[in-house]
């Protein structure tokens, strides 16, 4: 185990949502897009913690707050904030960083002075039993 096994340790991903993921007009993304992030997160999360992916169990809560839209960079975080004998307990934060400016040109863009939350989560997920 690497030792980050402490609560408020957390992780951030980033990612560009290419076009190609617009499901909506107003090239809007499905929500979906945002709990996918997560799973990644938290799965870098248990690798530092427990390394092992682990498995995800399940979400207490789910708050879509903004929607994503193609174009933008997405920011997920995920903090531990719980610790079972073989649960973890993680908050999840979802922020928009940059958005796409097409009414300045088909690739203009802004870095964003305060990102925009889009999507909130809690959820567990499960580390394997340590082997014997």
């Amino acid at each position: 185990m690497s030792g980050a096994l402490v609560e408020g340790f957390s992780v951030t991903h980033r990612r560009y949502v290419p076009h190609s993921h617009a499901h909506y007009g107003g090239n809007l993304v499905d929500g979906a897009y945002g709990l996918g992030m997560f799973g990644d997160v938290a799965t870098e999360l248990l690798i530092h913690t427990d390394s092992d992916e682990g498995l995800f169990a399940g979400y207490s809560s789910v708050e879509f707050a903004a929607p994503i839209q193609a174009g933008d960079v997405v920011e997920a975080v995920a903090t531990l904030v719980r610790i079972g004998k073989r649960s973890r307990e993680i908050e999840f934060e979802a922020r928009v960083v940059c958005r796409s400016a097409p009414e300045r040109g088909p690739s203009a863009a802004d870095v964003l002075a305060e990102p925009i939350v889009v999507t909130r989560a809690r959820g567990t997920v499960v580390a394997p039993k340590p082997a014997e």
